[in-house]
């Protein structure tokens, strides 16, 4: 089992407060969780109202997919054009399960 975990900065460049902040990140957040089937939430910089961080965890059973999917969820919200990717982390974790 791959447990896939990517942390995006984003730079919301409209935005003018916070509620704005959250309408639009609620599209991005709700478009990725619709398209891809994954978990994924706001992590950091609640309080800024042109900065977010989300975080985008999900499991298969191999790291090229898991690779492959993040790498398109990545893609996929550049270009929806709502926000700036600022900075992206990606990391994988191959787990046993004990029997």
């Amino acid at each position: 089992m791959v447990v896939g975990i990517c942390h995006i900065g984003l730079l919301i460049h409209d935005s003018r407060s916070l509620k704005a902040k959250r309408q639009v990140l609620k599209k991005v957040v709700d478009n990725v969780r619709n398209r891809f089937n994954v978990s994924v939430a706001e992590v950091g910089s609640h309080d800024l109202w042109q900065r977010a961080e989300i975080g985008i965890t999900m499991v298969g059973s191999d790291a090229a997919t898991v690779n492959s999917r993040l790498d398109r969820i990545f893609n996929f919200i550049e270009k929806l054009h709502m926000v700036e990717v600022i900075e992206h982390e990606m990391e994988l974790m191959n787990c046993s399960l004990l029997k």
